[in-house]
Order: C-alpha cells, then structure tokens, then sequence
C-alpha cells in the first residue's frame, strides 16, 4: 500500500484510445499526477455490447487498478458509467474513490443552460441508456435534451480514419438529422469524440457550443482530489498504459497525444 496516498496514482479506464482525450486534459490540468490507463482494446467498442458484459469487464479492469493501489477511478467511458458506475462503486467499497465522465457533464449543464435545447451524441449504450435525460430531467432545470446514438464514429476514430473525407461525410450526416435540430449545444457523450471536435465544430460554423465532457472531467476531477487533499504535490509524475489487445493505432496515438513514448503494456483480461 502507498505509504502517503496523495502520491498514490489515477487509474483510468475506456474501451480504447478515447479516454486518452480524458488523460491529456487530466495532465494538462494536474500534471504532477501519475496516472495509469487500461484501454480495453479487445473489446472495443462497448458503445454496442450489453450491460452485463460492460460491468464484467469494468471489475476486472478496476482488479488491475486496485493492484496499483490507485487513489481514484476513473471511467473514462460514457458507456461503461452508464452501464457499470453504480456496480463498480459498490465492487469497489472503501478501497479507492470511482468516479464517472456523466456527472460532471450534468452539473456544467446545471449552471449554464437553464431553459435551453441540448444535443447529445454518443453509443448505443449511453443513448438507449436514458442516463442523461434521467439526470438531466432531475435538474427540473428546463432543458430539453435531444439525443442521437451515432455508432460509426467510434470505430472510424479507432481505424484512425478521423481526419478523412469519410469523417466528414459521416459526420455531416449524423449532424444534419432531425433528431438534432434547433440545439444550442451540443454534448460530446462519448470520450472518442473530442478527436473530432475540429470536424464538428466546422459544421455547425460556431453557431452550436460543443460541450467537450474531457475538460469538464478534469476540472472536476482538480475540484475532487483539492476537496478530499489527495492533490500530488511531488512533481514524479508518470504515465503507464495497459491494454488487453496490442493495437498499432493505439500506441500510434499516445505518441501523438503525449509527445513522447508512454509505457505500454499488454494485460488480457481473460487469458
């Protein structure tokens, strides 16, 4: 066990390289903080697996995580905190702090669009989930949520396809549906997403704010660890990936997200 658990590191956990979007906006914000991350690779993307399957591979995610004796977890995937928060927080009892990406996302929307229609894109899971519309609706804010489930754009992010034309295509088709018309904002509900933020933000030619849930995350994830003083106030910061299936694109996209090469190393969740 870690002796001073502020020193203790951050586990975080996604499907594959989008919670990657989470840890950059974490390191940009906290950067003295160790974070260890599992892409789950081999079974991306859970936006289309059932419920069960989810919460049986979050606790055997969060298993390794507690090995590491993390101070926090993190899931860092809208699907699995709509699928699995609620198991994974009970699973893990007293033995580290979980936290999810929706609640946060919830509470932005709570100060700053009171009376408004908000878009939401996302999996299957976290769409058909109703998760956001259960907490949005008990706001009693009046804000109207219009969400669509766009399942092609996790699995082209992964692909590393984002910035071609077939992006854009997709994109533009998603988008223009009538599911998302007349918004003024529009939430990002899965962490893959902000990899195209760009390509959204160019359709809706400024005139949508694209709520970025990665940023909002590690700001209140900053609020949390100052709150509960488990802030790292050493500077031996450090970041270590594992991943259940070896993947080309994912190292290929923590070159490019970090600038230098991060541990990587390979842990099947069922062998």
């Amino acid at each position: 066990m870690v002796k001073n658990f502020s020193m203790a590191p951050i586990g975080v956990f996604d499907s594959g390289v989008g919670g990657l979007t989470v840890v950059r906006a974490i390191t940009d914000l906290i950067p003295n903080e160790k974070i260890i991350y599992f892409g789950d690779t081999a079974h991306l993307p859970y936006g289309d697996k059932s419920t069960a399957a989810i919460q049986a591979y979050s606790v055997k995610i969060c298993d390794l995580l507690l090995r590491h004796h993390c101070k926090v977890i993190l899931i860092a995937c809208n699907s699995a905190s709509a699928a699995a928060f609620d198991l994974v927080k009970e699973y893990v009892g007293s033995r580290s702090h979980v936290l999810n990406v929706i609640d946060p996302v919830i509470d932005y929307l709570r100060e700053d669009y009171t009376n408004k229609q908000i878009g939401l894109i996302g999996t299957k899971q976290t769409v058909f989930s109703n998760i956001y519309k259960k907490k949005i609706d008990a706001l009693d804010a009046g804000i109207e949520l219009k969400s669509l489930a766009t399942p092609l754009l996790v699995p082209m992010i992964e692909e590393g396809i984002a910035s071609q034309k077939i992006c854009e295509s997709m994109i533009h088709d998603y988008l223009s549906r009538q599911e998302l018309s007349d918004i003024s904002a529009l939430i990002l509900g899965c962490t893959h997403y902000p990899l195209i933020k760009k390509q959204i933000s160019d359709f809706y030619l400024g005139a949508v704010e694209i709520i970025d849930s990665s940023e909002i995350v590690a700001k209140a994830l900053k609020g949390f660890l100052e709150f509960h003083n488990l802030l790292n106030k050493s500077s031996d910061a450090d970041m270590h990936c594992f991943v259940s299936d070896y993947t080309e694109a994912f190292t290929a996209l923590t070159k490019l997200f970090f600038k230098r090469k991060v541990k990587l190393e390979h842990y099947p969740l069922w062998e």
